[in-house]
């Protein structure tokens, strides 16, 4: 299997299409997984009623939420497993790994029974799958980055995350294109509850299995390579306790910014629901519209932090977050256009992508290789399944008990955490890692 050189400055053609191919590949692999997590928050306002009793819609999605949080509640574990597979025997192996975990979760939604056929079983075979998909999906975050961090050309480390973003994004996107397609042309919103449903499981599972082929045959990265001898000679739990400190800045990175995207890239859809009121057309229609929109930006803002640097991109995000984010949902919320509303949710978007296009390149130079992929994932996982799998299940608290904006000073609050971490920390554009091996 050949390998990427990681070298710094001169770079053949040939070597630019290894990297780049490796890139694509490690890219496509996880628009395959997030798809896999974006159906279930995109068609969850069609088969919570399966699952759970008749009752008040945002009582039965409050509980779907709750089984969305879930899986991110396990995701610090899947971040232990493939995070130390990963440093010890290869970002290639874990990846690879991970994305068939997914697709066996896939399958078990697509496959389980509803609450009329057997009862309780049904929401506790969803947790269960749910539980799968977080496993698999804590060790893609921290593992994809490291591997994509490590080929990537140096000088162009930001714009290439914010193309890995995105595929994350782009799994999104795909989930509401199947709901649209779906809604547009093959099944009736009745069709869509009765079994509908099922189908962006079905085809997730077979994707996630097309994505199992690419990723086998991926160059392991010559970083790794490079300092697979000095990992095996030491202590992995040791040599991350070493970088403690860093983990501890991943997690002030990530607050503010995970809480800020799954508003808008999960709990934004059902938010035009419930509570602006738009159509279910309309709902789907706006958020795929924001969603590529947001996708746009990602490689436009990644590149930009090669040139002014990471640091200058996340206090933007933070101050214009801090400042914006409750005038944005206030805001929403009163209107009644599809239009209005999704120009705010791209003004948001504007806001949020300082953060989202260069977050995991800015975690992957925190560290050296030999810990790169725990180091990342670890404190990513524990970050994201406080603060941002549950945004769906907090905003929605806030809905159920009368105080909605509660939730809005909530988000407000997360943003104004990590703008405080994006002050003190050192812009590692020009203080990376990634050329030490422990």
């Amino acid at each position: 299997m050949s390998e990427l050189a990681p070298t710094i400055d001169a770079f053949d053609g040939a070597d630019t299409r290894r990297r780049v191919k490796a890139l694509l590949t490690s890219s496509v692999g996880n628009l395959i997984e997030w798809y896999d997590v974006y159906a279930y928050a995109a068609f969850a306002l069609y088969f919570s009623g399966s699952f759970f009793p008749k009752g008040d819609p945002v009582a039965q999605q409050l509980a779907a939420a709750s089984l969305f949080a879930v899986g991110f509640l396990v995701r610090p574990l899947g971040s232990i497993l493939f995070g130390y597979a990963a440093d010890r025997y290869g970002r290639r192996n874990a990846l690879t790994v991970s994305i068939m975990l997914m697709c066996f979760g896939s399958l078990m939604i697509a496959a389980t029974p509803t609450y009329a056929s057997i009862g309780v079983g049904a929401p506790i075979l969803l947790a269960l799958a749910r539980i799968v998909q977080g496993i698999s999906q804590g060790g893609e975050y921290g593992t994809a980055i490291t591997y994509l961090s490590e080929v990537a050309q140096p000088g162009r480390r930001g714009f290439y995350s914010g193309v890995w973003y995105v595929a994350l994004i782009g799994g999104q996107i795909g989930a509401l294109l199947v709901l649209l397609i779906l809604q547009k042309i093959f099944l009736t919103p009745d069709e869509l509850r009765a079994w509908g449903w099922r189908i962006p499981f079905v085809i997730g599972a077979g994707i996630a299995l097309y994505g199992y082929f690419l990723r086998r045959d991926m160059p392991e990265s010559a970083l790794f390579r490079e300092a697979e001898q000095v990992v095996r000679a030491e202590n992995s739990w040791r040599a991350l306790g070493r970088n403690w400190r860093r983990m501890v800045m991943v997690i002030g990175i990530t607050i503010g910014g995970t809480s800020a995207f799954y508003t808008y890239a999960t709990y934004m859809q059902k938010f035009l629901k419930l509570s602006v009121g738009l159509s279910d057309d309309d709902t789907t229609a706006v958020t795929f519209a924001a969603l590529v929109f947001a996708a746009c930006l990602q490689p436009l803002y990644g590149a930009l932090s090669d040139k002014i640097g990471r640091r200058p991109m996340l206090i933007a995000f933070g101050i214009c977050g801090t400042l914006g984010t409750y005038p944005l949902l206030s805001t929403l919320q009163q209107t009644k256009s599809p239009w209005i509303a999704l120009l705010l949710i791209c003004c948001a978007w504007a806001i949020v992508s300082g953060y989202t296009s260069i977050t995991g390149i800015v975690k992957a130079e925190l560290f050296p290789t030999a810990v790169r992929a725990m180091g990342v994932g670890i404190p990513y996982a524990l970050t994201v399944a406080l603060f941002g799998g549950s945004v769906d299940s907090v905003a929605l608290w806030f809905k159920n008990e009368g105080m909605e904006t509660g939730f809005y000073w909530y988000a407000t609050g997360c943003i104004f955490i990590s703008l405080c971490f994006y002050l003190a920390m050192r812009d590692t554009k020009t203080h990376s890692r990634m050329a030490e091996h422990i």
